[in-house]
């Protein structure tokens, strides 16, 4: 699993993924505390994520384990929309 941050959409006039109205993010990975690290991904967004969120992202072949995305060509997809983060019984981010 991967943390990232959604900094952006991409948008393209032509896709030929087999998934209807799909919506691209540009993530950028951070650290357990929201530090963004300069290190971008697009991933398919199934979940309808905001601008500035921390989101949990999974890249390769378990992209593709999902009913939506099985046998299709994507290789990164946010899994999750974060809450907060306690590392060593201490709060290290929270939304």
């Amino acid at each position: 699993m991967i943390l990232a941050k959604v900094v952006g959409t991409v948008v393209s006039t032509t896709i030929n993924d087999g998934i209807k109205g799909p919506r691209y993010l540009l993530v950028e990975k951070t650290d357990q505390h929201g530090n963004r690290k300069g290190d971008f991904i697009v991933a398919l967004d199934p979940l309808g994520v905001g601008y500035d969120e921390m989101v949990m992202v999974t890249e390769g072949s378990p992209s593709r384990e999902t009913p939506l995305t099985v046998n299709k060509p994507v290789d990164a997809l946010i899994v999750g929309i974060i809450d907060m983060i306690d590392e060593d019984d201490k709060v290290v981010y929270r939304k």
